[in-house]
């Protein structure tokens, strides 16, 4: 009998993944460097001999190295530099360990594609000196650097600030060299005219209105000298900023409600350090109602709407044209605030077709107002065949709605009591039901009757003499 049944089915599949994985490995083991190995996540180069001179490079149309999340090189006393485009290709590389090689220089760029970086490891190496802009941009966990010949300057005084800052108790025993080549704690270090900078807005409040511009001031200071710039994150205005030295200003034009809530920050940075002072911009505008959609039944039927505006608008509804006095039946729900949109519904419990017709919602502030309106239909009247009269109206305008010149609409006498729609109902169900018990009475009474008569004629014609 032929072998090959006995590899059909699960047996089969096995043995093409087998392959495949192996596959995987050896097209992985072509790409990697002398003395690396890769895996489709990983590269590791811990072999000293013959060893890497360059920072580990993937050849072309092999691994992908966005898929790369942490790459481990030990015992590379000839690997000196990183340089800027050594790492970029590793976007998702979150694990960087460096340790006993020979690291003397990384580039102020190396990692500027590389916002994934969680953990980076330069342990024994030959760093003499690193700059914070290395790294400013990245969200760290670690940031490990014992056992470097670190001179002391002023180019590492971030480092005594980060260990003071930093809030995990495991601090980091790092040492520099001073003038006589002598190990100094970086707790100690002290150097003359290197200080932590600052930056200061003229104005802490900032409120404008839609359309308008406005100029925001700021003068930072410290030594060494630092340099300002603005962050103004995704402001949607048009802005330009103007800096001479210490001050700086940045003009806003043209104020869009969309920027209202952002915030702008004022940063000074030198060697050691940055700080910043921010203000909230707060943009005033009229009310627009972005969104206005039919009733949607869930527990109780809604009105769902949308309304941006700053100041918060005030809110009135209006029923066929009238005034609707809002109660527990029927009231404004605000479901979710974003600042300035606000999220919410007319709700309406158990409405009737009574309630039936055209709802108008205005949203209002001291900078204007805008209204929307919408046909809600819940249910048609009840006792009639709409298939068989589809003109007939479905609300009765002339019982629920007040006259075309409603004059004042804060007269209360051309409001509209939402409640007296769910009474008017609860009595025509009552009608209903008193009709129905008096005619089963009387049903009833007038079948005892026509009974009692029947039995009495039997008996009368039935009678015999003695």
């Amino acid at each position: 009998m032929s072998p090959w049944p006995r590899w059909h089915g699960p047996a089969m599949a096995r043995l093409w993944g087998l392959c495949l994985l192996v596959l995987g490995f050896w097209r992985a083991s072509l790409a990697c460097p002398m003395s690396c190995k890769c895996s489709t996540t990983r590269i590791w180069c811990t072999e000293p001999s013959p060893g890497i001179v360059a920072f580990p490079r993937l050849e072309p149309n092999s691994i992908d190295p966005e898929n790369i999340t942490e790459i481990l090189i030990a015992n590379q006393k000839r690997l000196e530099i990183i340089n800027e485009d050594d790492v970029e290709a590793y976007v998702g590389l979150k694990n960087l360990t460096i340790v006993d090689s020979g690291l003397k220089f990384v580039a102020y760029k190396a990692f500027l594609k590389n916002g994934n970086l969680r953990h980076i490891n330069f342990t024994r190496n030959k760093l003499t000196s690193l700059s914070r802009r290395h790294f400013r941009h990245l969200d760290l966990s670690d940031l490990i650097l014992t056992g470097n010949p670190f001179t002391c300057s002023c180019d590492i005084m971030w480092l005594k600030t980060l260990q003071e800052t930093k809030s995990s108790p495991d601090t980091q025993d790092l040492y520099c060299l001073n003038e006589s080549s002598k190990n100094t704690p970086l707790a100690n270090l002290q150097i003359p005219n290197c200080g932590l900078p600052s930056a200061r807005l003229a104005a802490p409040n900032l409120t404008v209105e839609e359309g308008k511009s406005v100029t925001i001031s700021c003068s930072v200071g410290g030594d060494p000298l630092p340099t300002l710039y603005w962050d103004v994150g995704n402001l949607v205005s048009k802005h330009m900023n103007e800096t001479s030295h210490t001050q700086g200003s940045l003009r806003i034009t043209n104020i869009s409600s969309d920027d209202s809530g952002k915030q702008i920050s004022c940063v000074a940075e030198n060697l050691v350090g940055e700080d910043q002072d921010s203000v909230n911009l707060t943009v005033h505008f009229a009310p627009t109602i972005t969104f206005l959609e039919s009733p949607t039944s869930d527990h109780h039927w809604c009105i769902p709407f949308t309304v941006r505006g700053n100041p918060k608008p005030a809110l009135q509804w209006f029923y066929n044209g009238a005034i609707l006095n809002e109660s527990k039946y029927i009231c404004t729900k605000i479901h979710v605030t974003n600042h300035t949109e606000y999220h919410g519904c007319l709700q309406l419990d158990n409405p009737t077709h009574m309630n039936n017709g055209d709802y108008t919602l205005m949203a209002k502030n001291e900078y204007g107002k805008d209204e929307r309106q919408i046909s809600a239909h819940f249910m048609g009247r009840p006792g009639v065949d709409y298939e068989t009269n589809p003109n007939y109206p479905e609300v009765l305008y002339e019982d629920w709605t007040t006259p075309t010149d409603i004059g004042d609409t804060t007269n209360k006498s051309n409001e509209i009591p939402s409640t007296d729609v769910a009474d008017q109902t609860n009595r025509e169900h009552l009608s209903v039901y008193a009709v129905v018990v008096i005619a089963s009475v009387v049903g009833f009474c007038l079948l005892v009757m026509l009974l009692l008569l029947k039995l009495a004629r039997h008996s009368k014609f039935g009678m015999k003499a003695c």
